[in-house]
């Protein structure tokens, strides 16, 4: 494991935006993206962390983990639903097929948690039981199993920036998406997460929650796209301290970025107003935690790529002959 001092140390030269030889680059939170010819798409995942919709800080190899288990999970689960992934040149980048994105974000919850304005447990904590076209009953605990793992969908951006709650039957009502395409979202949303769970389980951990999203390919199909089941798409607990936690009315030991939002949370900050500063601790926390949950989920050891990143992807891009 690399040490924490290192890691302090490396993040002023984290990965932050790139800057690559191909016109019209395009940015999200996390992702900057360039398109290539014959309809495929370079993705660079950055070390940018975002949390309550905002870019909060620079993480060293967090976009290296997030590029690579999403690698392993396209894997795994590309005999449920296809995916867009075509190769990865670098330790950072991957080379997808061009998908329309859709627009919902399609969140599968196990458990009834979170600290979010969206979570299922901070609506209900605000005596909310009627959340996302769900009825709960009275006398639910903080961080207890669902039934059934439930589909609550968001919109993405929305009017206000952020992601706006939807029920599943306001996806097709409000023209989103048509109902048979939105029935194989869902179909296969769920068969990815129980998939998800059964491998998180083996590496001793609770596949929580999560979000998806899905693009449609150029011939119509739906197909998997963006990230799966990484810390920053998915909550993660660990499985065999879980019971006895829960027991104590104690929050479970959790394997994400969730802890991240909880700091901030703590100090009143819920994506409204003011950022809070944070100590540069956390952020090479952040890293470790990157790094830990990734080896155990794939049960390889984590290579770390060369910094400074981006003359490593040129490199690599040249090397693969992307960049002539």
């Amino acid at each position: 494991m690399i040490s924490q001092n290192e890691l302090l140390k490396l993040i002023p030269n984290a990965l932050d935006e790139t800057n690559l030889p191909f016109p019209g680059r395009q940015s999200g939170k996390v992702r900057d993206w360039y398109d290539l010819s014959g309809g495929q798409r370079l993705i660079v995942t950055t070390d940018r962390l975002s949390a309550f919709d905002r870019v909060l800080a620079r993480v060293p190899y967090k976009g290296q983990v997030l590029n690579q288990l999403s690698a392993w999970w396209f894997e795994q689960t590309q005999d449920i639903i296809p995916n867009h992934i075509v190769s990865l040149p670098d330790p950072n980048v991957s080379i997808v097929k061009t998908a329309e994105p859709i627009l919902v974000e399609v969140i599968v919850r196990g458990y009834i948690t979170g600290v979010t304005t969206t979570a299922l447990w901070y609506r209900y904590s605000l005596g909310e039981r009627e959340i996302y076209g769900y009825t709960f009953p009275d006398g639910l605990q903080k961080n207890s199993a669902l039934p059934e793992p439930i589909i609550t969908p968001t919109t993405k951006g929305g009017e206000t920036g952020h992601d706006e709650r939807l029920t599943c039957a306001e996806v097709v009502e409000k023209g989103l998406l048509d109902k048979h395409t939105w029935d194989q979202v869902q179909n296969a949303a769920l068969a990815i997460f129980k998939h998800g769970q059964e491998l998180a389980l083996k590496a001793g951990l609770i596949l929580v929650d999560t979000k998806y999203e899905f693009g449609i390919a150029s011939d119509g199909s739906v197909v998997l796209i963006d990230e799966v089941h990484t810390p920053d798409s998915s909550r993660f607990w660990d499985s065999d301290s879980y019971e006895a936690r829960f027991s104590a009315g104690e929050d479970p030991e959790n394997f994400d970025k969730e802890f991240v939002r909880i700091a901030y949370a703590d100090k009143g900050y819920r994506g409204d107003g003011m950022v809070p500063s944070m100590p540069e601790d956390l952020w090479a926390s952040a890293s470790e935690r990157y790094i830990t949950i990734y080896e155990l989920l794939t049960g390889k050891m984590f290579n770390a790529g060369d910094y400074p990143v981006e003359q490593r992807i040129i490199k690599n891009l040249k090397k693969a002959g992307v960049i002539k």
